[in-house]
């Protein structure tokens, strides 16, 4: 029988398992609000020089530095209004291109002399600020091509969603294809405006134009400053305004809202949450947060064909959100740095240099799955649960590495093989194998955590001295 009359054990501590990224937010949520501007501003100001200074291990050889930077602010828009969808809402969208491409369509119509609806010859936009002008215009444009595509589709859900929004995307390329007259058909629309900020002498079409190589030698940053250097730094002021959007609609009603939606959407309608109208809602500031990153593309490479819309980028911007960590902000911008960064690191590294190298790498990668064989075999039990993971993840990598190493060393030719960069669907498509076995939630997932007032229920209970709870009797001896 139980002895009422003993005193209950206190119960044993429980190990504390939080990782670094755990102890960081903790810090970082505890500061406030002016001394996280005050620890974020350094940091934004060394990424911004980053183009300007590379860091050799990041340097991309034969590529502008500058160049992919700009590439991944663009990329870093188009995952955080992805994010508002999949990882908010919990609305697969595999059709996000089409917005991007509306968005790019847009201004090239409106700026390019190859479209009939060209305003800068002679219309109503002035070639000097005709780029800025047409920026509000793809953005309104896109939000209403969300809005005409999610009026009548956000009643579906899932699979059937999915692939509703697969179809847009294909429509809008095609469209784009097919309507030569308007669009220029496969040959595309050339020399679409941008800004010309800047215009001298030595720059001649301003800081944003194709031509500004920057000058590696001068010290001045203006002047150092490729074009590409100049977009990312544009790209970074839209990235830092659209994230304090978006985040303060997170702490509304409409991101509560979202959060209950992407749980469980019937729980929330029976509490009476408008389920559909907040859909069209993630789904309106998605789509506009697209056009937005479709216009600065259409900029910087003042040129756009149906070609650049394929489906297969909407699956790469995807695979930015679910890598980095679907409902994180800042998770999916890591993750959009993955996918515009690492196929242009790669583009110049090779497999193997000669045949022989390919068969001494295809024995290392035989001899190390070999290895990993045993100590999965024989000290299985012994290892931790994160070892085990990382032993399942490098034994995937090197089985993938020695067939690849196989194909390169028996159909080798002059030249070398493949460079790394051509084959990233495949090791993209690796990496998501092996989150979704070993961390499904991405790479920086994101925390439940109060969406109103969290900052001052932190603070409050933070300042809250924390009793220790007393031993009391209980039972007969009361």
């Amino acid at each position: 029988m139980t002895d009422l009359t003993e005193t209950p054990k206190a119960p044993v501590a429980q190990q504390d398992r939080r990782g670094l990224g755990d102890a960081i937010r903790t810090w970082w949520d505890g500061l406030s609000r002016p001394a996280q501007w005050a620890v974020g501003v350094p940091i934004i100001a060394l990424l911004a020089l980053m183009p300007l200074f590379p860091p050799p291990l990041l340097d991309t050889p034969g590529v502008s530095f500058g160049g992919v930077m700009a590439q991944f602010a663009m990329y870093a828009l188009i995952a955080i209004g992805l994010n508002v969808v999949v990882g908010q809402a919990g609305l697969l969208d595999l059709g996000y291109v089409g917005f991007y491409a509306v968005g790019a369509y847009t201004v090239g119509l409106l700026t390019s002399p190859n479209s009939p609806w060209n305003q800068t010859d002679g219309g109503w936009l002035q070639p000097g600020w005709a780029w800025v002008a047409c920026l509000p215009i793809a953005v309104a444009l896109t939000a209403l091509a969300g809005l005409i595509l999610g009026a009548p589709t956000l009643r579906l859900r899932g699979d059937y969603l999915a692939i509703v929004t697969l179809g847009f995307g294909e429509i809008v390329r095609l469209m784009a294809d097919n309507l030569g007259d308007l669009t220029n058909g496969s040959l595309g629309l050339s020399k679409i405006a941008y800004p010309t900020v800047g215009e001298s002498q030595e720059h001649p079409g301003g800081f944003f134009s194709p031509g500004n190589l920057g000058d590696t030698s001068s010290w001045n940053p203006f002047q150092r400053a490729s074009n590409g250097t100049w977009w990312f730094w544009l790209g970074m002021v839209f990235v830092i305004v659209v994230l304090l959007i978006i985040g303060n609609l997170e702490r509304s009603r409409v991101g509560r809202s979202w959060v209950a939606i992407r749980e469980d959407e019937d729980a929330a309608e029976i509490m009476g949450v408008p389920t559909f109208k907040f859909k069209l809602w993630a789904f309106v500031i998605g789509a506009s947060v697209g056009g937005l990153s479709g216009a600065m593309y259409a900029g910087q490479v003042t040129y756009v064909n149906p070609k650049q819309f394929d489906i297969i980028l909407s699956m790469l911007f995807l695979c930015a959100v679910v890598l980095g960590g679907s409902g994180n902000k800042l998770g999916v911008i890591v993750g959009a740095f993955l996918i515009a960064y690492l196929p242009m690191r790669l583009q110049s590294v090779k497999l193997v240099s000669t045949e022989s190298t390919g068969y001494l790498l295809l024995g290392l990668d035989v001899a190390l799955l070999i290895v990993l064989w045993l100590l999965w075999r024989w000290k299985k039990d012994a290892l931790g649960a994160w070892v085990r993971r990382a032993v399942i993840g490098v034994s995937i990598v090197a089985v993938i590495l020695g067939l690849l190493l196989l194909g390169s060393v028996l159909l080798f030719r002059p030249g070398g093989a493949q460079n790394l960069g051509d084959l990233k669907y495949l090791y993209f498509g690796i990496a998501l194998v092996v989150m979704m076995i070993l961390r499904p939630q991405g790479l920086f997932p994101v925390r439940q955590k109060l969406l109103a007032y969290g900052r001052q229920v932190y603070q409050a209970v933070s300042r809250t001295p924390v009793r220790k709870p007393t031993a009391e009797p209980n039972g007969a001896g009361r």
